[in-house]
């Protein structure tokens, strides 16, 4: 599962990256939560990449009313191309979720560890594999949304959560986004664990659990803190 992540470097390199022609700009996050606008990577009627700000938790076009149904904000690859609320937009929306890291706990409840789990030798953004949906309702409302793609966890995961995005190599990106010359099956096999190599965890301070909060500071690792601590009390 995901369910939380952040994405911090700048619009222009991400746009660089993941080459899109035009999109929106976005402001720096530390803490991006669910139901929140996030910023997607996909291919718009003209055949160019895009950046579009979507909501986290995807609507399928089925449904009635949003209200009345449950945020999606994981797609299991194992079932995605069985399941209603999903398999259509694998065959017609496949999306890149750009991204510096993501969150994962540890613990009881009440005394939750927090995680950062981000790219061992690189500040660049990677791009998670995701879906996205366009709902209209009967009164006229739109509502753009996406949920991230997960598979089982890899070994630097495994220990924390047993699920994790399913991330995809940069040489990846035109295959998931070519909705006309790959299918959603074979797609589907681009949807595998991370290599082994490609991440690293590191234990954060508390703060970010609350969802509410933002900026650099929470990213700043637990031991970092413990060690400032121990300094002030020595001055």
């Amino acid at each position: 599962m995901c369910s939380r992540y952040n994405l911090s470097s700048p619009h222009e390199a991400v746009r660089a990256i993941f080459r899109t022609e035009r999109g929106h700009e976005y402001p720096p996050r530390y803490n991006i939560a669910p139901t929140q606008p996030v910023a997607i990577v996909r291919v718009g009627a003209d055949h160019k990449r895009e950046l579009a700000l979507v909501r986290w938790g995807l609507i399928p076009g089925w449904v009635k009313d949003p209200r009345e149904f449950m945020t999606l904000l994981n797609a299991r690859a194992e079932t995605v191309l069985e399941k209603p609320s999903f398999k259509s937009a694998m065959r017609h929306r496949r999306c890149i979720v750009p991204a510096d890291g993501f969150y994962e706990w540890t613990g009881k409840a009440g005394a939750k560890t927090p995680h950062l789990i981000r790219p061992r030798a690189s500040n660049a953004p990677i791009g998670f594999a995701g879906l996205w949906e366009h709902w209209l309702g009967v009164d006229g409302s739109e509502m753009e949304s996406m949920a991230i793609l997960t598979v089982a966890a890899n070994t630097t995961v495994a220990p924390i959560h047993d699920r994790m995005p399913a991330i995809l190599d940069p040489s990846q990106y035109n295959d998931w986004l070519d909705l006309y010359g790959v299918k959603d099956a074979k797609a589907h096999k681009l949807l595998k664990p991370a290599p082994d190599h490609l991440l690293e965890v590191l234990q954060l301070r508390p703060e970010i659990n609350n969802s509410r909060l933002e900026g650099p500071e929470l990213l700043r690792p637990a031991d970092v803190q413990a060690k400032m601590a121990r300094t002030s009390t020595l001055l």
